[in-house]
């Protein structure tokens, strides 16, 4: 066998493993369809059914109670204040929802509830209240916050939801915190948050690359991959629901996106306009 040859191979195996690497990097959970059932046949409203310019802003009990009123399951942020209390907002900073500088970890609860979301009256509701408001009555995505890199998020608000009778799932950009559940509570649902981290110049590098197409799969095993819905031609998204992982779609901005991107996700996270319940897929 002449050197061309012999090199050619050599070059086929180390692709060849390369290539098994990178697919028990990626692989996510096994199929868990039986648990993935209650969270069929809803859309899922983004921070609650709000309007910024109303009585219902984003992450609000008012936002949240419109979206079970009109039948849509909800996507909401869980993140700890000062004195590890859990609170639901979505920013690391308060500027823009409340006007005020600081991040949230640097404020106590009672601190935090002095403040008014956007122009209206309602406050920065605590987890605890804003399970209440649902009831149990539509499934819930909750999206942990890790500010630093570390899990008390995830403990604490496991507590609490040890008590909550209605249907959730987890998910989180960080990998530690669907980790935290794969090691502590494997029977509930989670999910991985991604984007192409790399669009953006800060992001540019051989870590964040490889998170983007799900190399991290291997530490969490995540159930479900919850990608930003503009990079849903990422070959690392579509590679997870083929190997079996439900397909999450965040953030649905009007119904002419959705159309364009129904066939590629399984569940859709929407805000800015409102989707059609009878759109939703009942069956994966």
């Amino acid at each position: 066998m002449d050197t061309p040859m012999i090199c050619f191979i050599v070059i086929l195996i180390i692709l060849f493993v390369l290539f098994l690497l990178y697919l028990f990097m990626v692989f996510p959970k096994r199929p868990r369809k039986e648990k993935w059932k209650p969270f069929l046949g809803y859309h899922y409203a983004h921070r609650g059914l709000f309007n910024n310019e109303g009585e219902a802003p984003e992450n609000s009990l008012l936002a949240f109670a419109k979206a079970v009123e009109n039948g849509y399951g909800i996507e909401l942020d869980v993140q700890l204040t000062k004195d590890n209390k859990l609170v639901v907002f979505h920013d690391d900073s308060l500027k823009r929802m409340c006007g005020v500088d600081g991040m949230v970890w640097e404020y106590t609860l009672e601190e935090l509830q002095a403040f008014h979301l956007a122009s209206s009256k309602q406050c920065i509701p605590t987890f605890e209240d804003v399970l209440q408001t649902v009831g149990g009555r539509v499934p819930l995505i909750i999206e942990y916050k890790l500010d630093r890199v570390q899990t008390r998020v995830c403990e604490l608000a496991n507590e609490v939801l040890k008590d909550y009778k209605g249907v959730y799932c987890i998910e989180c950009f960080h990998p530690l915190a669907p980790h935290w559940y794969k090691k502590n509570r494997p029977d509930v649902v989670r999910g991985q948050l991604c984007e192409e981290y790399f669009r953006t110049p800060k992001y540019r590098n051989a870590l964040y690359f490889a998170m983007a197409y799900l190399a991290g799969n291997f530490f969490s095993r995540p159930d479900f991959i919850a990608y930003n819905c503009l990079h849903r031609k990422n070959l690392g998204r579509r590679f997870c629901r083929k190997l079996g992982a439900l397909s999450v779609a965040w953030t649905v901005k009007s119904v002419e996106q959705f159309e364009e991107i129904k066939d590629d996700f399984d569940l859709f996270i929407f805000d800015s306009c409102i989707l059609d319940p009878a759109t939703a897929k009942k069956t994966v």
